[in-house]
């Protein structure tokens, strides 16, 4: 089972940059997809940033350009960096990881969720 903890939010004022953290714990073979997602109040729970197991990244059009994914080289660690962010990127920020756990299964955790609001 693996637990995902996030760190890096806050408040930033329009056109700052924050930095997201994710950490993987537990016990689990290798970690395959990492993503970011956010949800707005009042709104459904959006992707921002995938990361494949072959290093290709996807992004939302609303932060292509301005905001990156990457991981560490153990890949038990993603990150979110965040620039020109925008009043309408306030959200809770959640990470997910898809990991191949016993038997070879793959299984979902997702982080507690790290609040960013980006004042204007």
């Amino acid at each position: 089972q693996v637990q995902l903890v996030e760190s890096g939010g806050g408040l930033v004022q329009a056109g700052g940059s924050l930095r997201l953290s994710c950490a993987a714990f537990g016990t689990f073979f290798t970690i395959e997809d990492m993503e970011w997602y956010r949800q707005a109040p009042g709104k459904q729970r959006e992707l921002v940033a995938g990361l494949t197991s072959d290093g290709s990244t996807n992004y939302a059009d609303s932060v292509k350009g301005r905001f990156t994914i990457s991981s560490d080289n153990a890949k038990k660690r993603v990150y979110l960096q965040m620039n020109s962010l925008k009043p309408e990127d306030t959200a809770d920020y959640y990470c997910k990881v898809t990991y191949v756990g016993s038997m070879g299964a793959l299984y979902d955790a997702w982080g507690q969720g790290t609040q960013i609001t980006v004042s204007s």
